[in-house]
């Protein structure tokens, strides 16, 4: 006896069956509640309030709405020190990128620098993070000026196409500040990491061909941003080049892509020990939609986070959003007293500078890392990358969205379906083409749903199970035959009533051929809907329903007609009745 049991492990022993039951009672409003909640506030943004006296509310309700009420208090001059010389650091680069970028956006040079000035005194109040660097960014300068250069020409009207400018700032920062109050930020997420790199490599080559009208001289260049046009307007004004422009392009960019990779060593370094605090996303989201709100009022046109100058800021020492305050008031007395300096900055030298900032958008070790990993996303990533450059900017991005939203409508209409088979000697089932120990249960088809039920996939569903029976009875012999259809529904996480038929035409089907339904680990959403809609216990049986298949094959086999029990079944019987 001691023997045998040592032999065979109590998992394997068939215990009795667990009940499946329905979930406690919840009203709808209860339901309502609890989905909206998980929708819109996983974090549980109120949780820091419960229990707290009312003056202690107060207070956290105004540090939640102005963060700098969090880190202002215990500020310290020790503090400023450090962000002084980050403030200072990361205006060096402001300055310049800001006027470049301007360009960019064919908008004029002191646009860039008021960007620079009013959006980073806006995120200082209302910015949660410690190092992000705000102003105007590379992309959406580009975005915003090939949209607006494809109805106004910034030449002809300049005027107009500044007021434009400065009203899509306004939109864009409505948008971005609704997106963040309403804690929508979740749409943010169909923009995947495939078509981001894509897109951004895109953008960058995009912005660098632009550069080759300062780095070659030319005057007459085109305002459109595909690829062949710019390079038919390089091609087509050669006799515009100026070999002194060249050299001195040429050798001012080989400067800046040496510096720049000797701020990526260091960089990297930092960023290995990043410091640990948390930055919400929907209120920086809320942060930048109000930053861009007012600096449209101000002469601004549409600012962000910046990437190159956040790690500057981060490396150079940055202890809180205060290095954003000094940043601005150097751009200001840059506005006030040195701005003529820069009326005479060189288009090519305007030119390296973005290129410069451009390059690092191009990730060639993430492209390579998405295509070992899915072929599906790299092509994503290559229609968003050749869609910016051979198209425009916007629909490029706009394919890309579309092709991986038709991937999610098919992985909900073509949902995963898989055959388990059990793993010998255990109560273990797993997938037949995955596991090769996994053997077929005589006279059960397990299979394994791994998606929710819903009306876009049940016609799929019912045509694929059902022709799972007909392969299990082609392979029949006379002595067995298919009695039991079990159901694997863990990955089930939820049904609609469309879903709920399936199972109504599943049970009728397999009656028909003298086949049982059987439900395993139906989750609670899943169970209760079933349940209410089979007022007459007619599909959901609690005699078929069971907590896992290997107590749904245990109970289910002594019910099993014309087979005799295997050697395993009898064994683990014979040890069940000894003990």
């Amino acid at each position: 006896m001691e023997v045998a049991l040592d032999k065979v492990t109590m998992d394997q022993v068939p215990n009795e069956v667990h009940q499946v039951v329905a979930p406690p009672y919840k009203s709808s409003l209860q339901k309502f509640i609890t989905k909206v909640k998980e929708t819109f506030f996983p974090d549980d943004p109120l949780r820091q309030f419960k229990g707290q006296p009312l003056k202690r509310k107060l207070i956290l309700g105004a540090q939640y709405v102005f963060p700098v009420l969090q880190w202002a208090p215990s500020y310290s001059f020790k503090l400023f020190k450090s962000d002084l010389i980050s403030g200072l650091t990361i205006a060096s680069l402001a300055i310049p990128q800001g006027i470049s970028y301007a360009n960019l956006a064919n908008l004029p040079a002191i646009l860039g620098l008021y960007s620079s000035f009013v959006p980073p005194l806006v995120y200082v109040v209302l910015g949660s993070s410690m190092d992000l660097a705000v102003g105007p960014v590379s992309i959406a300068s580009l975005v915003l000026g090939s949209m607006l250069t494809e109805e106004v020409s910034p030449s002809e009207q300049p005027d107009l196409f500044l007021q434009l400018a400065l009203t899509s700032t306004f939109f864009a920062g409505i948008f971005q500040a609704a997106l963040g109050i309403l804690r929508l930020g979740f749409i943010i997420d169909f923009l995947s990491k495939a078509i981001l790199i894509g897109f951004m490599a895109g953008s960058a080559v995009i912005v660098a061909l632009q550069q080759l009208k300062g780095l070659l001289g030319i005057k007459h260049f085109t305002k459109k941003m595909a690829l062949v046009p710019v390079l038919s307007s390089v091609f087509q004004n050669k006799h515009e080049w100026s070999w002194q422009t060249i050299l001195m392009g040429v050798c001012f960019l080989v400067f800046l892509l040496v510096a720049r990779h000797i701020e990526g060593i260091a960089v990297a370094r930092t960023f290995a020990s990043i410091r640990n605090y948390k930055v919400d996303g929907n209120k920086e989201m809320m942060a930048i939609g109000f930053m861009n709100v007012v600096g449209s009022t101000t002469s601004c046109y549409v600012t962000t986070g910046s990437f190159s100058r956040s790690a500057i800021n981060h490396n150079a020492g940055a202890k809180t959003a205060m290095s954003n305050l000094v940043m601005s008031v150097t751009v200001l007395v840059t506005l006030l007293f040195l701005m003529p300096l820069f009326q005479y900055t060189p288009n090519v030298i305007l030119g390296t500078i973005i290129i410069t900032a451009v390059i690092g958008l191009i990730d060639l070790p993430s492209a390579y890392l998405i295509w070992k990993l899915d072929k599906f996303d790299f092509v994503v990533m290559l229609t968003a990358f050749f869609g910016v450059i051979f198209i425009s900017v916007q629909l490029g991005l706009a394919i890309a969205v579309g092709l991986s939203v038709f991937r999610i409508l098919l992985q909900v209409t073509r949902p995963k379906t898989v055959m388990l088979g059990n793993i010998p000697a255990t109560t273990i089932y797993r997938n037949i083409h995955h596991y090769n120990e996994a053997t077929r249960v005589p006279g059960f088809l397990i299979l394994s749903i791994e998606a929710p039920i819903n009306f876009a996939n049940i016609t799929y569903l019912n045509e694929r199970i059902l022709r799972w029976v007909d392969e299990e009875e082609a392979t029949i012999n006379d002595n067995l035959c298919l009695q039991f259809v079990i159901l694997e529904m863990s990955a089930v996480s939820a049904i609609d009533t469309s879903g709920v038929s399936l199972f109504k035409d599943l049970k009728t089907t397999l009656t028909m051929k003298g086949v049982q339904l059987v439900l395993v680990n139906p989750l609670a959403d899943v169970i209760e809907k079933l349940q209410k809609a089979d007022e007459v216990d007619d599909f959901v049986r609690e005699d078929y329903l069971f907590m896992t298949v290997g107590e749904a094959v245990t109970s289910l086999s002594s019910l099993m007609k014309g087979q005799s029990p295997t050697m395993e079944e009898e064994e683990a019987q014979k040890i069940v009745t000894e003990y």
